[in-house]
């Protein structure tokens, strides 16, 4: 039988997505519940899968660098067979992101480096790739949301 949220569960996701460090005692005080309480419905949100893992957002550590993002749209010669190019995309570390899309391009691959000419290297390099038919990059000009 599959686990409802209910409000209470929905809080906690909320408080915890915003700051995931919380206590159980600084959360518990948020949504009313004791901290055993706010304890065993978060390992139960851990086990249903609402919660799949805790995760940590870089900031720039009052270092300048600034952080060039390029959005790179993928055509496969095979959609249904092109798992190669996927693993060899798990490899790059600048890659953050990778979906699976529907419509024309198979692909959206986010990739994030300080430097630009890095971007340029892993554009060829995927282009290049035998399973690619084909790439659009679109480079970003601003991150106004990001969560």
């Amino acid at each position: 039988m599959k686990y409802l949220l209910d409000r209470t569960d929905e809080q906690i996701l909320a408080e915890l997505k915003t700051n995931a460090r919380m206590s159980h005692a600084e959360l518990s005080a948020k949504v009313n519940l004791s901290r055993n309480a706010v304890r065993v419905r978060i390992e139960r949100l851990e086990r249903e899968g609402f919660i799949k893992g805790y995760t940590i957002v870089t900031g720039d550590g009052g270092n300048s660098q600034h952080v060039t993002t390029a959005l790179i749209f993928v055509y496969r010669h095979d959609r249904m067979r092109g798992g190669d190019v996927i693993q060899a995309l798990r490899k790059i570390p600048e890659v953050v992101a990778c979906d699976v899309m529907t419509g024309d391009f198979d692909l959206l691959v986010r990739v994030e480096s300080q430097e630009a000419d890095r971007i340029r290297q892993i554009w060829q390099l995927i282009a290049e790739m035998p399973g690619v038919r084909d790439t659009l990059t679109a480079f970003a000009l601003s991150s106004v949301i990001r969560k």
